[in-house]
């Protein structure tokens, strides 16, 4: 006892140390909290009768004041003494508990407040919000059920998941999943075998009759329409890409689907479906290269053509589901017109829907027209493999040639290992911010294929109701190069942008393919862009300078032979393109590199 220090309660002191002492021998957790009690006990001035009154001091519970309460007992018995009587804690203390096992005074715990049960309430269009509404269609009185087929049936057009795939190709999971949420909740029952049946409980039904009505309170609202103004489209928003200042979005959509007008509408005369009037359009003349020609559109009045989507045939779910992208399109209303597109991964064509329409007028190769909407698909691991193998640049550069004027870059995110995204997040991130901001397409973002198909099947809904009313302008083929072809473009769209020019589908799949229509600028090009470093825009700036390989070879060779030759040749590029800023500047390392492969440094 005597190096224990002065305290009111000495033996209860030594007895907490003692257990103090044998929880850090045996490195119990509670160890810590025994040292606390400790302290507490050693500061308290006040003298207890019983250890239970010690429960008003920190660190001190039910359990440590009844181990004290036993070693008082003990040593009561050993030395004769009389077990001392718990005593009820005064007011000052009435929040502290009474442990003893003698005291027939124990103040009565409050009784808790029994736990309201929210009620059910599934989220809308969800698998479980899509099954009660299919069970809803039934009379109330029916109680045979509905079979699996029969209830994915009903409810996948009420449901954003699909009930038969799951939403990432690397799980397992489908909207029937929620099945068993119903099934664990008891608002769905199964009966019948050895065809099972599904069945609602009476609570499921009134569920069901709650989900019916907010479905009908949706579908009640109007369809909206909005129009954005310039300031709304210089700030677009987080997932929003950038936007049009002339933008419209689509009535019947959660997500927006904005799309690019002309200022002014089109309001050409109406003409009869079986005719397809000519103009001759005084754009420009002569033959020159490169000249803007004069010719003579092919007018399509509304009615003789209908919007179609096309989609790549490489657009697949997985390489074992490789229709499903189709036929869910299909079951929304959207036939796409599937096959090997020469430029993104869908686009939109006018197709004529009476049979030599443009034939009968000169021009060969198909009744469709290119319209002005291309839409290029990312998944984001394909996203980051595309950064990594330069196939991003590539591809904007040919998005960049194509003339289309709205240009749809969709990325659609799929779960991928936390560690491998980290190290490229920066990178994903930096490349969506460039696609807006330096390219000026369209960035939509989506969370599963699902989502990309709505997406896709809204688009298709909206150009439909933009274009079948209105008069498109072929331009012929016979008069297109790969040299006229984006000057043509650009001068109609700034001279008349009342009306809607387009080629036909297979002059764009010539003009857009990477080796149909390949000239010697841009096999350079392509040339360049292959050097570690040299992007699109340096590799323009280069291609000004030294117009073919043969001028580019010729300067490497004017630097002269020897060491002096040589540092002239690493800083040829560099020097010569010093007055440039930004990401067209060529550092000296690149220039270095460009020089090993050119100039045989």
């Amino acid at each position: 006892m005597s190096d224990l220090p002065e305290c009111a309660n000495p033996l209860y002191l030594q007895w907490v140390k003692e257990l103090w002492d044998q929880a850090k021998e045996r490195s119990y957790k509670s160890a810590p909290t025994f040292g606390k009690a400790f302290h507490s006990l050693k500061t308290c001035p006040i003298k207890f009768d019983h250890p239970s009154q010690c429960k008003q001091l920190s660190f001190w519970g039910p359990k440590l004041c009844e181990d004290i309460a036993k070693k008082l007992k003990e040593h009561c018995d050993a030395n004769g003494l009389p077990m001392p009587e718990p005593k009820k804690l005064n007011k000052k203390n009435r929040d502290a508990l009474d442990s003893g096992e003698d005291d027939d005074e124990e103040t009565p715990q409050p009784a808790k407040k029994p736990r309201k049960t929210k009620a059910y309430v599934p989220a809308y269009r969800s698998g479980a919000y899509a099954i009660l509404l299919a069970f809803a269609t039934l009379a109330e009185d029916d109680n045979r059920g509905l079979s699996k087929a029969d209830l994915i049936e009903a409810a996948q057009p009420h449901c954003d998941a699909s009930f038969t795939a799951p939403a990432d190709a690397t799980k397992f999971y489908t909207a029937w999943a929620s099945m068993k949420t119903l099934q664990t909740k008891e608002l769905v029952y199964q009966k019948g075998g050895p065809l099972k049946r599904y069945c609602l409980s009476d609570e499921g039904r009134e569920v069901a009759r709650r989900v019916r009505e907010i479905a009908q309170q949706k579908d009640a609202l109007p369809g909206r329409t909005a129009q954005r103004s310039t300031a709304q489209a210089l700030d677009p928003g987080p997932e929003r890409g950038r936007v049009h200042a002339n933008a419209t979005r689509s009535p019947d959509d959660d997500d927006d689907i904005f799309i690019a007008e002309p200022n002014t509408a089109d309001k050409t005369l109406p003409a009869p479906a079986q005719q397809a009037y000519a103009d001759v359009v005084p754009v420009g003349e002569g033959d020159a290269e490169g000249a803007i020609p004069q010719f003579t559109p092919i007018r399509l009045p509304p009615g003789s053509f209908q919007v179609r989507l096309v989609l790549d045939n490489r657009e697949v779910r997985t390489m074992k589901d490789r229709d499903y992208v189709r036929e869910e399109l299909s079951k929304k209303g959207v036939v796409p017109l599937v096959r090997s597109v020469a430029l993104g991964d869908a686009m939109w064509v006018a197709k004529c829907t009476i049979p030599g329409l443009l034939p009968d007028h000169g021009i060969e190769g198909g009744d469709e027209a290119v319209l002005d909407y291309v839409c290029e698909r990312k998944r984001l691991d394909d996203l980051i493999s595309s950064i990594k193998d330069g196939r991003f640049h590539e591809q904007k550069f040919r998005l960049r040639r194509s003339g289309v004027r709205n240009v749809i870059y969709l990325v659609e995110e799929i779960t991928m290992d936390a560690g491998h995204f980290s190290k490229y997040e920066e990178a994903v991130q930096s490349a969506m911010a460039t696609i807006q901001v330096v390219e000026g397409y369209f960035l939509k973002q989506t969370q599963k294929l699902d989502d990309t198909i709505r997406y896709l099947t809204r688009m298709t809904k909206m150009l439909k109701e933009m274009h079948e009313k209105k008069t498109l302008y072929v331009v012929p083929t016979a008069v297109l190069t790969a040299q006229n072809y984006l000057p043509l473009i650009q001068h109609l769209r700034e001279t008349q942008p009342a009306s809607s020019h387009h080629i036909t589908y297979p002059a764009f799949a010539s003009l857009a393919s990477k080796s149909e229509m390949m000239t010697l600028r841009d096999v350079f090009l392509k040339m360049l862009m292959c050097t570690r470093g040299v992007t699109g825009e340096k590799a323009l700036e280069i291609q000004k300078r030294w117009k073919t390989p043969y001028h580019f070879v010729k300067a490497f060779e004017a630097c002269g032979p020897g060491e002096e030759g040589k540092k002239r040749k690493r800083e040829l590029v560099a020097n010569e393109m010093s007055n440039l800023v930004g990401r067209k500047k060529i550092a000296k390392a690149v220039s270095q590199t460009i020089a090993e492969v050119w100039g045989d440094v």
